[in-house]
């Protein structure tokens, strides 16, 4: 196996699939990365069992087919430490790789290609492509509600459920829940189907994503997820779990309603959580009319107390929440404006874009 190419060209696919690979693995093939070259095209793939990326680059130089696997940090580290316009050349000689490039050479141990795992077909496939900016928005919206390490296993992780022509992502750890939703035109799902993708290969698929309308092609089988551009293969393996009913948990009906300006808001949460308490990150929220006033303390009896002009006519309310989860949403909102929903001390708070409710979220309410 040989072939020569470019550094950015091969760079570019080298960081793609060098996200998955973990430095430390039970398995010595896991910390390296599969080359093949198939006719005038190179693939390069990276797996941790849960998640596998394949990167492509079309090869323009005269190649020789065959497949290997090479450490992937030490072959993205030397990549990276040639000069921006360097040609590199890598030739397989028995079980190393030399690795040349100008007057630079490199040899790598090897791993044969078949201790490499492959991802199992599944059947019971689904497929269907959408805009990869929908996807990313539909991923941002909500990834940062995923819980992590939780011993609901089902948590650490996001549905994606298909239904007719629409996609909705849910996330929830428990004390918060993020809901986004987006029209997929011929999707064309009679019944509802939910998957749990886990969460590294949520956060992996988003880095994948571009803001583009460039079209990804989705698969959907019983036991994995597969994402597909001409550029990459994405597969994940899939949470076998159920994940709660998350439209019980969404408040309905809400009689106190707040609109306020989401940059000022997020200002006065700022400002009020620097003397909240370390640990719990609770604060007040005094309401009174076309005022919002946002107080917190701490144990070493040091308090802040801020306020903002809001849209509001309604009675008085005193409720508590985490600080943390308010600015989380403050910061994936896109509006001038943030729309909060409340019913009493002791409900969810309902937020959203005051002009846009495809995305919604609800933070639970705390003791204070």
């Amino acid at each position: 196996m040989q072939f020569s190419l470019p550094r950015d060209t091969l760079l570019k696919p080298l960081q793609l699939v060098g996200g998955v690979v973990e430095k430390r693995q039970t398995l010595p093939v896991l910390s390296n990365v599969l080359l093949e070259i198939e006719g005038n095209q190179l693939s390069l793939t990276g797996t941790d069992l849960e998640v596998e990326i394949q990167g492509r680059v079309e090869l323009t130089e005269p190649s020789t087919e065959g497949a290997v696997t090479v450490p992937a940090r030490k072959l993205l580290d030397i990549v990276k430490s040639l000069p921006d316009d360097s040609l590199i050349s890598l030739i397989q000689n028995d079980d190393r790789v030399v690795v040349t490039s100008g007057r630079s050479r490199f040899t790598l141990s090897t791993l044969p290609a078949s201790d490499f795992p492959n991802v199992e077909e599944d059947e019971n496939t689904l497929n269907f492509n959408m805009p990869q900016k929908t996807l990313k928005k539909l991923v941002d919206a909500t990834s940062f509600a995923m819980a992590q390490q939780d011993v609901r296993y089902y948590l650490n992780g996001m549905l994606l459920e298909l239904s007719q022509n629409r996609v909705r992502t849910v996330a929830t750890d428990g004390h918060r829940l993020a809901m986004s939703s987006q029209g997929v035109d011929a999707l064309g799902v009679e019944e509802r189907r939910q998957v749990i993708v886990p969460r590294k290969g949520i956060l992996e698929l988003n880095r994948l994503m571009g803001d583009s309308d460039d079209s990804v092609e989705i698969s959907l089988g019983t036991n994995h997820l597969r994402a597909k551009t001409a550029a990459f293969t994405f597969s994940s393996k899939l949470v076998d779990g159920k994940f709660p009913d998350y439209e019980r948990v969404v408040p309905r009906g809400g009689d106190k309603e707040i609109v306020g300006d989401r940059q000022s808001l997020r200002s006065i949460f700022s400002r009020a959580a620097i003397l909240s308490n370390e640990k719990y990150r609770g604060v007040r929220l005094m309401l009174s009319e076309n005022n919002l006033q946002v107080r917190a303390n701490n144990p070493e009896q040091e308090e802040a107390e801020v306020n903002q002009e809001i849209d509001y006519q309604g009675p008085e309310l005193e409720v508590g929440f985490n600080v943390s989860y308010l600015l989380d949403v403050m910061n994936v909102t896109q509006g001038e404006q943030v729309k909060l929903v409340l019913s009493d001390a002791n409900s969810s708070a309902l937020l959203s874009d005051f002009d846009d409710d495809s995305s919604v979220y609800v933070v639970m309410p705390m003791r204070l």
